[in-house]
């Protein structure tokens, strides 16, 4: 696997892709702990919901042809104790890209994993958001060789600290200030230190819960800890194993309270309900957007779409509904929030996330390669149909981004269909995001819109809204998919 491709933080071995395939290499000492693990009940049992990512151990048959990939694929080349294969996710997403809701989930899931572990005689030896990824709106723990044998008198959870500043202080620092988690994960890959946490809190503030316990505490004894120095870390064994694990499990239960204290409460429908309230359509235009669209859908029967700009996630649950695996994107925490639940309850494959299309997120991490772009990732999931509506007039006036550009990027987002809405000079939505700087679109008309957009797509159909000047439009990108 090449640098880019692969993870390296886990001395027990790498992750990456050979090909489209997701391999995990592990090293001598690890692969048999891995494979008694995936023995267990716990694994089965979290592997057949789903939310523990499929494993299957590749025979030598198996991992000889990695070593014989096409020019140009990256190689299997150092020598490994044990090759495995595991489910690919369609889309993968990190922390700052979701909705506090998303990230309570899975600390909800890890937590859950880790106490059932317990049984089975394993721990967790890592607790970290970038474990969990999302198939549609559904968490799975993807990184199983953080499973590892509990020693019986151990009475502490070795991640202890890890869950609090990656799960529990984001959550807090965007309850109690706003604080995004795009703005706390992007420069602290780690989380937030309780230390860091207390200078933003007022005096009486400190006293209060769950703060005096996640964060003053912790800041106030400080200084004894580091007074132990590496004893601290030493291991610690109980010569009863039943109350190791009673401590144990202790631990585990005040996090379990910890979070659910923490757990965000956004009300799809009152969001919905709002932007139901001023999308500026009436009922017959918003209807002859949604059969536009459903028919648009039904002709290239898409299975991959990305909606940009997907509000509360109306269109992606129509892509949804008939077929697609959906991604969708919206710059308000709130509206993906939402999306995520509706998705969750109708049990459809949406993942929602927190993405401008206009500031994207950037490739992030170790060479800028541990975590690439959304961009780039976009560009590589293969996505056959792009959903742009009540978008294009927001990029061009309030971004200021070249009409060009815009069609360029769709272009390159999507190997087929483009769902697209224009809304020209003279709507009032236009108007009131210029601020009486009309004049700095002059130029911009339909047959302009057309000429953009003819220089990658062929026009399919488009259709003006009832009582609206905005046109609905379907193109097909060149030389990509027939419409079937």
């Amino acid at each position: 696997m090449s640098p880019a491709a692969a993870s390296f933080r886990d001395p027990a071995g790498s992750c990456g892709l050979i090909g489209e395939r997701v391999v995990r290499v592990l090293q001598a000492g690890s692969a048999e702990a891995i494979a008694a693990f995936l023995q267990t009940p716990v694994a089965r049992r979290f592997s057949g919901s789903g939310q523990l990512v499929w494993s299957r151990r590749l025979e030598a048959a198996e991992i000889a042809p990695l070593r014989q990939a096409p020019e140009g694929e990256p190689l299997l080349t150092q020598p490994v104790a044990a090759v495995y294969e595991h489910e690919r996710i369609p889309f993968r997403s990190y922390p700052y890209e979701w909705p506090p809701e998303m990230l309570w989930e899975a600390g909800r899931l890890t937590l859950e994993l880790a106490q059932a572990a317990l049984v089975d005689g394993y721990g967790l030896k890592d607790a970290t958001p970038y474990n969990v990824l999302y198939r549609g709106s559904e968490a799975v723990f993807i990184d199983v060789p953080s499973f590892e044998p509990r020693a019986a008198g151990d009475p502490v959870w070795q991640p202890y600290g890890q869950f609090v500043r990656t799960f529990l202080l984001p959550l807090l620092a965007n309850r109690l200030w706003g604080m995004r988690l795009a703005d706390i994960f992007t420069s602290h890959r780690d989380g937030l230190e309780p230390e860091e946490v207390y200078r933003y809190c007022s005096p009486w503030r400190r006293c209060l819960p769950p703060v005096l316990s996640l964060v003053s505490m912790p800041t106030w004894l400080r200084g004894k800890a580091r007074a132990k120095g590496a004893a601290l870390y030493e291991p610690r064994r109980l010569p009863d194993e039943e109350k190791a694990r009673f401590i144990l499990e202790s631990s585990l239960r005040q996090l379990q309270r910890s979070l659910e204290s923490l757990r965000p409460s956004v009300s799809g429908s009152s969001v919905w309900g709002e932007y139901m309230a001023t999308h500026s359509y009436s009922a017959e235009a918003f209807a002859a957007k949604e059969q536009f669209v459903k028919s648009a859908l039904e002709q290239f029967k898409p299975k991959r779409v990305l909606d940009a700009g997907a509000n509360t996630g109306h269109f992606s649950r129509l892509a949804a509904g008939m077929g697609a695996d959906v991604v969708a994107i919206d710059l308000e925490p709130a509206c993906v929030a939402a999306t995520w639940q509706m998705a969750r309850a109708a049990r459809l494959k949406i993942l929602p996330l927190v993405v401008d299309l206009a500031r994207p997120t950037p490739a992030i991490g170790w060479r800028n390669t541990e975590c690439p772009s959304f961009l780039a990732r976009a560009r590589n999931a293969r996505f056959d149909g792009v959903l742009m509506l009540a978008l294009l007039h927001h990029l061009l006036v309030t971004e200021r981004i070249p009409l060009a550009d815009v069609i360029e990027v769709a272009a390159e987002l999507t190997s087929s269909l483009l769902i697209i809405e224009f809304v020209g000079t003279e709507d009032a939505m236009f108007r009131q995001l210029t601020r009486g700087r009309d004049h700095l679109h002059a130029g911009l008309n339909v047959a302009v819109f057309e000429s953009a957009c003819a220089q990658h797509f062929e026009l399919v159909r488009s259709q003006v809204l009832p009582g609206t000047q905005r046109r609905l439009y379907a193109w097909k990108r060149k030389g990509g998919g027939v419409e079937r």
